[in-house]
């Protein structure tokens, strides 16, 4: 595994996301690493990520580990095909264009989620990735997700103060 997570290549102008942005103070800090071809984040639910049923986590908050893991690990594929380091300019950075998820059993808040991705297909402008969430041995979601990357120049765009 990486010594550093994907997300915190990102420069400073990228690291805002509430679910993996390293400057946001109240966010998720997702944070991504390569495991052999495919890639794995863990994260531990607190107590406030509570959902519907005491004891087990809320669906969009599985929604928003799936976004972020997923789009970090389009970075790191393209980056990886491009034959590039991550800290390289120009960044490359990837939004999600769609997400089906497949609730498949209740997650438990509380132990150590394991969020999973295998990079089906990555292309100049397009990434298409499975991903799934494992607790306590078993898989509780698995998603299918479509990223697109940002052309170059709204990269450049976000380094005006202001525009973010």
């Amino acid at each position: 595994m990486s010594v550093k997570g994907f997300q915190e290549y990102y420069p400073e102008y990228f690291s805002h996301c509430y679910g993996c942005g390293a400057n946001n103070e109240h966010g998720l800090h997702v944070k991504s690493y390569w495991d052999g071809d495919a890639t794995v984040a863990h994260f531990k639910p607190e107590s406030y990520h509570t959902g519907g049923f005491p004891g087990y986590i809320y669906g969009g908050l599985i929604a928003a580990l799936f976004d972020c893991h997923g789009t970090g690990s389009a970075a790191a594929a393209a980056f990886k095909v491009e034959g590039r380091e991550m800290w390289t300019e120009p960044p490359i950075r990837f939004i999600t264009a769609s997400l089906k998820l497949d609730f498949l059993k209740p997650t438990p808040r509380g132990v150590e989620l394991e969020i999973r991705a295998e990079i089906l297909e990555i292309k100049k402008r397009k990434a298409t990735i499975d991903i799934s969430l494992i607790a306590e041995g078993m898989v509780r979601a698995k998603g299918h997700m479509i990223a697109v990357r940002l052309p170059d120049d709204v990269a450049r765009d976000y380094q005006d103060p202001d525009i973010i």
